[in-house]
């Protein structure tokens, strides 16, 4: 026969543990989920209002546009405004507009006269690929130097930082040409136009796109993984597994890097999250057929429905990163699920 734990009164005798409490904090990291899912479909949603809306903001008629400055007679303007769906009310084109991109139809490109989607599926692995080697560049190379600068002070720690400010001050542009000047033209090591073909060859070629495109991004990395082991150090949990003996190494890595990564990470997914709007000037720079490259030239020829599609991906990549890292925070910190830690 079991016995219920009884938990004192205010009056001293013995009284039931609510059990209220018990299952409210059981829940709180499933309430913290729908709450970062709830606001993922709600940014989804305005984003897609503003996306598909800022069209009208374009002064003058969109049929005219579509025909490139040439003037028609009325009945084939009358015929195009059918055709593309313009002569219905905003409200049911946004809806239509919407309807499509669940079924994978983004329109039709004016340019290209091919759908949307395929224009896209065409550029997207070059900008996929760029960004994700960009990446691993910001991640290493900016955790590394963050947390040699933190191990090493004085002389260390002051070069470091002098050099992280002066990297992250060099705009992705004057970057690409530096690293091009030496890299490309002076040392040859790296071609300096062009993606590649698949494999090897393709990482070959999108290396200094990769490096100019994150080289500012590094000295953020490494400044926040720098600032955030530095209030580790001193915390009081780390002086206690200090005076236990254990090896400086195994201190700073279950100690002081571990409970550092939530605002590593924090920044880390919102610059990698960023690096696709990024990607365009690089794109431009290098020659590679990415959808930063797209976007530029479809601005330039008013393709409405590529210019939407880039958009709209760009941003939802934004919103997924960035939801992606606020569920994955609980994993590091379960405080931050429980709601008795603030991030």
């Amino acid at each position: 026969m079991t016995t219920a734990v009884q938990a004192p009164s205010a009056a001293g005798t013995p009284g039931p543990i609510p059990a209220k409490k018990t299952k409210s904090r059981a829940s709180r990291p499933l309430i913290y989920i729908l709450q970062k899912l709830l606001v993922l479909v709600v940014t989804l949603f305005v984003a897609s209002l503003a996306v598909f809306f800022s069209r009208f903001l374009v002064p003058g008629d969109p049929a005219r546009f579509l025909l490139r400055g040439r003037s028609p007679n009325p009945e084939a303007l009358a015929e195009i405004t059918r055709q593309y769906g313009l002569d219905k009310p905003a409200w049911e084109q946004y809806l239509n507009w919407l309807g499509g991109i669940f079924q994978g139809d983004w329109g039709r490109s004016l340019t290209y006269r091919q759908d949307v989607s395929e224009v896209l599926l065409s550029r997207l692995p070059t900008t996929l690929q760029l960004v994700a080697l960009a990446a691993v560049f910001i991640t290493v190379l900016g955790l590394l130097a963050g947390i040699l600068a933190s191990l090493n002070k004085g002389f260390g720690d002051r070069f470091i930082l002098i050099t992280l400010t002066a990297a992250g001050a060099v705009p992705p542009f004057v970057a690409a040409i530096a690293l091009v000047a030496l890299f490309s033209v002076g040392l040859g090591w790296f071609p300096s136009f062009g993606s590649g073909d698949a494999g090897w060859d393709r990482i070959w070629h999108l290396t200094l796109p990769a490096m100019a495109l994150g080289i500012t991004y590094i000295a953020m990395v490494a400044r926040v993984t720098r600032s955030s082991m530095n209030e580790q150090l001193v915390r009081e949990h780390v002086e206690v597994a200090t005076s236990r003996g254990l090896s400086r190494g195994a201190v700073v890595a279950r100690h002081v890097l571990r409970n550092a990564l939530g605002p590593i990470l924090t920044v880390s997914g919102v610059l990698v999250a960023g690096l696709l709007v990024s990607s365009a000037i690089i794109e431009q720079t290098f020659g590679l057929a990415g959808i930063g490259q797209l976007l530029v030239q479809s601005i330039d020829r008013l393709d409405f429905s590529v210019v939407q599609a880039i958009v709209m991906v760009v941003v939802a990549a934004f919103v997924l990163v960035n939801t992606l890292v606020d569920l994955l925070q609980p994993l590091i910190d379960p405080r931050i699920a429980a709601g008795t830690e603030t991030r």
